[in-house]
């Protein structure tokens, strides 16, 4: 299993500051997001995930500049998340040096849009979906009828996606793998990792990649065992 690590950019900077060496007073603060992800990479990440915070609430890529400088410090493919929901955007993005793309629940229910940006990011493109059936009745969707999980990650499948990111899990995780796997997906898990255990547990419902941010960020968890735990 893949161990991603995350970082949401805001203005340019990641919001969560990094200090590796902060349980011993070691080291330097940073919130240069090329930095953090070059220490990352030392560590033995092969993939980073990066969220573009303002381009999520304003719809469209706004941290382009910190995204580019990431590229031209490591060569590790970066998938990146927020404001991507059209073919230009995934576009921008890929020029600004990402390699991967995820789209937010919303491109469900716009199968034309999930085409055309399809069309520019095939295999590279994953949607990112939150499971409980909760958060799936809350949706404000434009369908007659509310759609399942399962139902959800059927269309998309059909459509082409071969890549799903899941916001939560709960208990649930090798349901929901197993569901992706009848069709073809790929399950990455973001979000809710603390600890080791739940890298664990994860590992064990065959899961193909977890996103991890603040818990590594902080320094509660450490890549390497992270690493160690998820191979």
């Amino acid at each position: 299993m893949l161990v991603i690590p995350a970082i949401d950019l805001s203005a340019g900077r990641s919001r969560v500051v990094y200090w590796p060496g902060a349980a011993t007073g070691a080291g330097a603060p940073t919130d240069r997001p090329e930095a953090i992800v070059a220490r990352f990479v030392e560590l033995g990440a092969r993939l980073v995930h990066l969220v573009d915070i303002d381009g999520a609430r304003s719809g469209g890529p706004a941290n382009l500049e910190a995204v580019g400088r990431v590229a031209a410090r490591t060569a590790v493919p970066i998938q990146l998340a927020g404001g991507l929901e059209t073919a230009d955007g995934i576009r921008l993005a890929f020029a600004a040096g990402a390699t991967r793309v995820v789209l937010a629940m919303s491109v469900a229910d716009s199968p034309a849009v999930l085409d055309d940006c399809l069309a520019v990011a095939g295999d590279w493109l994953a949607v990112g979906l939150d499971p409980r059936p909760e958060r799936l009745r809350a949706y404000p969707w434009h369908r007659p009828a509310i759609p399942t999980f399962d139902a959800l990650v059927g269309e998309l499948a059909d459509r082409g996606v071969r890549r799903v990111v899941l916001s939560h899990t709960g208990d649930d995780a090798e349901r929901l793998v197993a569901i992706g796997r009848t069709r073809d997906l790929e399950v990455l898990v973001a979000g809710g990792v603390r600890d080791i255990p739940a890298i664990l547990r994860l590992r064990d419902a065959g899961v193909a990649g977890v996103i991890i941010g603040e818990a590594l960020l902080s320094g509660a968890i450490e890549l390497p065992a992270a690493l160690e735990a998820a191979a």
